[in-house]
């Protein structure tokens, strides 16, 4: 018994050792991350801990000595203690990197500009334009002129104006040909270096196509001809009187595209977002939190998200989705929409509408008599329809537990309810042929008025 304890009390110290001691030769010469480790897996060790002393328990009751697989004090200590080593060791890895400009943290100090000099490249009229920034804001226009040209500011924070000198000497921002087209990039600096961000003002022929990658900063683009492919990993980005496509891929920030001839996508995820006067069409995919804003878009729109998806095809008025209000106004097209939590408010729509929504309210308001069908289904929520006094339709409305109301009477418009608190609507109105109107909801209302 006494040689059983001896046995099983020197494991956890002796495990714990060997794989303090097997990281530590990891971190050492394969680079291992030992705050990414520590910070996602610490966990293991009170696992370890479980899993040695459940195995001291098994041995403890085969040898009746259930006191040799208590938890001790020195055993707790010694998992604290490694814990601390290896966080030091992780800690002191951080802030030489920090040092050498490899992790993007703030330090304290002071911005210095300085001026970009960079000579200018002549370039094919019609050339595909890459630029790769990093930290820095970034312009793009175009000139009559087949010649790239590239101006700007070195923002350098250091503690001093000599510092600064110092680190933004070898920076620039260089033009190379890159087989059949041409990039521009800074030169001269680690990557990821937060201390210092280049603000380029760039100048590219009136007819080449620009794609622009960009980590931190805010992108501004204006008077393209052709197509232009935004990527921008943190920071807003404009792009205004454009006269093709425009493609844009957030992951954050804000967005904005007014005045373009060309169909616009929007994709990825970021905050508001605000597009005006497109003559083609305006897509966005993906999770962003609003306000969602357009306006004049005429060959129409599709907004899709994990809540939404929205089509429009056509808008000449404007469509707005912010803080649990999705409104559309003057969409002269069809309308085809399935959400929820959304109180839905559409008015003067000419063509189609269907909608399907969850736990919101949903208003259509019509200032002529509506053409086309109509098909509304909700849940948990109220509908209102408002139409004018002299429309025609055939109408089908069911509201499940609840009522009701129409202001529109008429020897073929017959209403029934149920003991169950149901109620159904069905029949035609008015002397002409019109569309077909479906209301159905549950546990809301279904009100029907006159269009004052």
């Amino acid at each position: 018994m006494a040689r059983s304890r001896q046995r099983t009390s020197g494991i956890f110290p002796g495990l714990v050792l060997v794989t303090v001691g097997f990281l530590l030769l990891l971190h050492n010469y394969h680079g291992l991350e030992l705050g990414e480790v520590l910070r996602h897996w610490w966990p293991l060790a009170l696992i370890f801990l479980g899993l040695v002393k459940l195995y001291d328990r098994t041995i403890a009751s085969r040898s009746d000595d259930p006191g040799s697989a208590r938890i001790t004090g020195g055993e707790i200590l010694l998992v604290v203690g490694m814990l601390v080593l290896l966080s030091c060791v992780a800690a002191v890895d951080y802030g030489k990197r920090a040092i050498d400009g490899k992790l993007p943290i703030d330090i304290s100090g002071d911005s210095y500009p300085f001026d970009l000099d960079v000579a200018p490249k002549t370039v094919p009229a019609n050339s595909r334009v890459t630029i790769r920034g990093g930290r820095g804001d970034i312009s793009v226009r175009t000139s009559e002129v087949s010649e790239i040209r590239v101006s700007g500011k070195k923002n350098v924070h250091a503690w001093n104006e000599g510092d600064a000198s110092r680190r933004a000497g070898p920076v620039s921002v260089e033009i190379v040909q890159n087989g059949d087209g041409y990039e521009i990039h800074p030169t001269g600096m680690n990557a990821g270096d937060s201390r210092i961000a280049i603000d380029m003002d760039i100048q590219v022929p009136l007819k080449a196509a620009v794609t622009i990658r960009n980590e931190k900063g805010t992108i501004t683009v204006s008077d393209m001809a052709t197509p232009v492919s935004v990527t921008s990993t943190s920071g807003d980005v404009e792009v205004r009187d454009t006269a093709s496509d425009v493609n844009i891929e957030m992951h954050k920030g804000d967005v904005k595209v007014a005045d373009t001839k060309g169909d616009i996508k929007i994709s990825g995820k970021g905050g508001q977002v605000d597009v005006t006067s497109a003559t083609g069409s305006f897509t966005l995919d993906g999770e962003f939190y609003g306000p969602i804003r357009a306006d004049k878009v005429v060959k129409g729109l599709r907004f899709i998200s994990q809540r939404t998806d929205l089509t429009l095809t056509s808008l000449t008025g404007h469509m707005e989705a912010s803080s649990g209000n999705l409104e559309i106004v003057d969409a002269p097209g069809d309308i085809a929409l399935r959400t929820n939590r959304y109180s839905v408010t559409i008015e003067n729509a000419t063509g189609k509408v269907k909608a399907d929504n969850r736990d919101g309210d949903v208003e259509l308001r019509f200032s002529s008599p509506p053409k086309e069908d109509i098909d509304i289904t909700n849940t948990n929520a109220s509908i209102s329809l408002t139409i004018p006094e002299s429309a025609s339709f055939n109408i089908l409305s069911d509201c499940h537990s609840c009522d009701i109301d129409s202001e529109f009477s008429s020897d073929t418009l017959k209403k029934t309810s149920a003991e169950s608190g149901d109620s159904h609507l069905e029949g035609k109105y008015g002397t002409a042929r019109g569309p077909k109107i479906t209301l159905k909801t549950s546990y809301g209302a279904i009100s029907i008025r006159k269009t004052s």
